[in-house]
């Protein structure tokens, strides 16, 4: 499995996501919520990130704006030459099919499955998809493939969901509180796991979190306030999840 290129031919960075005057606004009964107001944001090839705010920043919002999820109210998002804002629905699922991996605070594993059948799920549907069994042994679970998810630790059961985002072989993969529901010692697994991932196979990797601990695994930490981008930092000096505490 060959790592995609992080730069352009020119030496550049290479830029997966770029968003200009990103906007989404919805309506709260009377009330016009401004989830995101004008946001400008660069994600580069290969590259480890943490988005870090307070409930009601944004974050979620950007991460489903980025994944396809969801629509902006106004502005651009782009998947390299893609404009995401004006693509069709079919075109929408087919980018979120075969170049994004999602993994979310909760693991959506089906109970009658084993391990190596919820990762089958995905494998089954995508263009260039790696084996289970390879994707469970990237996140530790070899010895677990036939193991049903009431068999499995919380820590276990997110590795799973792990292993099922990044079975297609993404390019992307975007994270939600991935450790929300984890306590400290199983989300560090889970945390090494992504970050195994990333430099393993050079998947851009995006990570939200209200956690500022997080923050100091990512090769860039991005503050988001009120819908906006507050801050943007590189950080030289990435720790190991081994390393945080929290």
């Amino acid at each position: 499995m060959n790592a995609p290129e992080k730069t352009t031919p020119d030496g550049q960075r290479r830029v997966v996501f770029r968003t200009r005057g990103l906007c989404r606004t919805y309506r709260l009964g009377e009330t016009e919520v401004h989830a995101l107001r004008g946001v400008d944001l660069d994600l580069y090839a290969g590259e480890l990130v943490v988005m870090l705010g307070a409930s009601g920043s944004g974050k979620s919002t950007l991460l489903n704006l980025l994944g396809g999820l969801d629509a902006a109210s106004s502005g651009e998002v782009f998947y390299g030459e893609q404009d995401l804002s004006r693509v069709s629905e079919r075109q929408l699922t087919r980018f979120r099919r075969d170049h994004v991996g999602f993994v979310f605070q909760f693991y959506n594993l089906i109970s009658s499955l084993t391990a190596r059948e919820n990762v089958a799920i995905v494998t089954d549907i995508c263009e260039r998809p790696m084996p289970p069994e390879d994707a469970l042994a990237l996140v530790g679970l070899g010895e677990r493939l036939d193991h049903f998810p009431a068999q499995l630790s919380g820590g276990e059961q997110q590795r799973v969901a792990i292993a099922r985002a990044i079975a297609k072989q993404p390019a992307v993969l975007l994270c939600d509180e991935p450790t929300g529901a984890l306590d400290s010692q199983t989300g560090r697994q889970v945390l090494n796991a992504l970050l195994d991932i990333n430099r393993r196979l050079g998947t851009t990797t995006a990570i939200i979190t209200h956690n500022a601990v997080i923050a100091e695994m990512a090769h860039r930490v991005i503050r988001l306030r009120d819908g906006r981008i507050a801050d943007i930092a590189d950080n030289p000096s990435p720790r190991s999840p081994d390393e945080l505490a929290w």
